[in-house]
């Protein structure tokens, strides 16, 4: 799987230099050691597992699905650095925020007693994954970005969340999603 998400970083690298007017903004930069580049290629490699985590469910179920996102939480997550601050989309208290990697697997997958209310965020049947970024800004070994996230399910319909990633460079030189924070739009309806 570990090399799943290095070839998925990669691809996502080259895709980035050819990125649509998804990923139209230039990144506020300060002292940086973080490209652009870089943090384009993690949310698109976030975006890519998102979707193979929902074909594995389909393919093979929850135990393949499991495996696959215990894989990329591992690879994409910061974890192991300290508590990451995650606020997924549809979550409520007392479990709203999950700083555990425990947390964020139950989270998109469910199956988790001690999570009762998740059912698998990742398991919907997400198609495909577009990043529209509002803003970008880079300084040293972080990043943060903010902006939407138009995911497709297998019937084409599309899902829109507000979304904002921080990125710390781990001591391996990777990005680690330290922050991850997710929302409905407001709507005054």
């Amino acid at each position: 799987m570990m090399s799943f998400i290095n070839r998925t970083v990669a691809t996502a690298a080259l895709l980035a230099v050819s990125a649509s007017a998804a990923f139209a903004v230039t990144a506020t930069k300060i002292d940086t050691t973080i490209t652009q580049a870089e943090v384009e290629a993690a949310q698109v490699a976030w975006g890519e597992a998102l979707v193979q985590i929902s074909q594995d469910f389909e393919e093979g179920g929850i135990d393949k699905a499991r495996a696959t996102a215990e894989a990329v939480i591992a690879a994409a997550y910061g974890y192991d650095m300290g508590p990451v601050l995650f606020k997924p989309t549809l979550t409520e208290a007392p479990q709203t925020f999950r700083t555990t990697a425990e947390g964020a697997l139950a989270y998109f997958v469910g199956d988790n007693e001690a999570f009762p209310d998740d059912t698998g965020f990742a398991l919907k049947g997400w198609t495909a994954v577009e990043i529209e970024n509002a803003a970008i800004f880079i300084s040293g070994n972080t990043a943060t970005t903010m902006g939407n996230v138009h995911i497709t399910d297998a019937q084409g319909n599309v899902t829109t969340v507000d979304k904002t990633w921080g990125y710390q460079r781990d001591d391996e030189g990777n990005l680690r999603i330290i922050l991850h924070h997710s929302s409905l739009p407001f709507s005054a309806d």
